[in-house]
């Protein structure tokens, strides 16, 4: 008999597909998930780096590229100029907008094959009950044993 495969199995197989995912749908733009969460986070608006970073981190660890890589690497977002940096602050120029209108329609396609089947219902259902799971783990790691 197949044993039905633990929480933690899924979401990592699901993050590791979507990574692939990202990959296939972005690739011919030589951009990266990477790519698409800086875009998708400065589309909101200019940030400092830390600030940027830090909306950023949830999504990172240290087996991609870093920060500066994706804003000023070779293949990075200042290179095509899409982005504009002052002393304090980055955002998107207005090549970047741009950019952002035709990757995000990229990143939407990606999306609906990911959600093929699911109604919103059901999408709405699986974010609760994982952000509940995160909100009982954190909570027992803030609480002293």
């Amino acid at each position: 008999m197949d044993t039905p495969k633990p929480i933690g199995y899924w979401l990592k197989h699901l993050d590791n597909l979507l990574e692939l995912q990202f990959q296939a749908s972005l690739e011919d733009l030589a951009l990266n998930r990477r790519h698409w969460q800086v875009l998708n986070v400065l589309y909101g608006g200019a940030r400092s780096a830390e600030e940027l970073g830090q909306a950023l981190s949830p999504f990172w660890d240290e087996d991609g590229p870093d920060l500066e890589t994706i804003l000023h690497g070779e293949d990075g977002l200042s290179p095509r100029g899409w982005i504009r940096r002052s002393a304090i602050l980055i955002g998107l120029s207005n090549d970047g907008y741009d950019a952002y209108q035709k990757v995000a329609a990229r990143i939407e396609e990606a999306r609906e094959t990911i959600l093929d089947g699911l109604s919103a219902e059901q999408y709405a259902e699986t974010i609760r009950v994982l952000s509940v799971m995160a909100s009982n783990i954190e909570r027992a790691l803030r609480s002293p044993r």
